[in-house]
């Protein structure tokens, strides 16, 4: 019975120094998936090449209540009447301004299936204001569906002498309750990406853009939540288009300035991984 015991004995030990190894494993495991997640690819993968400036500006907006909104995902390069004057040419109205009377209209239209086509758009804020502009395209006939998209103005000059503004371009796919605040508002489609594409085809197919390019936003996300609980993905670029000048219609291929290897290779990446979650 002793030499049984003798025999055993080392087990519990040895069972612990493996389960100690495993654990010193796991750690240093996940430490360097911490680092090489939040700090080295993002890193790698941000850049500011084409407009220096915009480094450092946060990329994501904020509702009244100060809750993270919709993310920075579109850039336009031009004065205020060029923004006016490209968005109507693309087929993009002005929304009205906030207000009792528009609250209605917009209320009317949703309830009776009728056009409100310069309905209001909620508020968002972005360094410490809310939009200077906003733009809407309607889809069918009431504004319970729509594509719009909020505009700040960043840089009174930036790179090519010119303003700098940024917005949230997103799908409104239905009227709904917020599942923060309660209120009645817009619920927004997941792939706000398809929405930076859309604004920027309709630019494109009117000729009131003469080059476009990349500069980081929030970076790849697969699960945000905006002001109003609503899901997104994105690949966490913004596209910033520069518009043509006093509306003259541009006739020529419009110029793609090249990103970064790292941030090319990223978005390939990004596109597999959303494709097979089936983003």
């Amino acid at each position: 019975m002793a030499n049984s015991n003798d025999a055993t004995a080392p087990r519990p030990r040895r069972n612990h120094r493996r389960l100690r190894r495993a654990a010193t494993v796991t750690l240093i495991l996940l430490g360097i998936y911490g680092l090489t997640a939040y700090l080295l690819l993002p890193t790698i993968w941000t850049h500011y090449e084409h407009q220096k400036l915009l480094a450092g500006v946060p990329m994501v907006t904020r509702t009244a209540q100060g809750i993270p909104g919709d993310p920075i995902n579109v850039g336009l390069i031009g004065d205020q009447q060029d923004i006016t004057c490209a968005m109507q040419a693309a087929g993009w109205s002005p929304a009205a301004a906030l207000s009792l009377r528009s609250s209605i209209e917009i209320a009317g239209s949703v309830l009776l299936n009728r056009s409100d086509r310069d309905a209001p758009v909620s508020n968002l804020y972005y360094l410490g204001r809310r939009e200077d502009l906003a733009f809407e395209k309607q889809v069918g006939k009431s504004a319970d569906q729509r594509h719009h998209v909020r505009l700040w103005k960043v840089l009174t000059q930036g790179a090519e002498d010119r303003p700098v503004w940024l917005g949230d371009a997103t799908f409104d796919r239905s009227v709904g309750v917020s599942r923060y605040t309660g209120a009645i508002t817009h619920h927004i489609a997941a792939n706000v990406d398809a929405e930076r594409e859309l604004l920027g085809g309709d630019l494109t197919a009117a000729g009131m853009i003469t080059a476009k390019y990349q500069v980081t936003g929030v970076g790849p996300t697969l699960t945000g939540r905006n002001g109003e609980g609503d899901s997104y993905y994105t690949d966490g670029e913004v596209w910033i288009f520069r518009l043509v000048k006093d509306c003259r219609k541009n006739s020529d291929p419009v110029v793609s300035l090249p990103s970064p290897l790292s941030t090319e290779l990223k978005d390939q990446i990004w596109r597999t991984i959303a494709s097979a979650l089936g983003k």
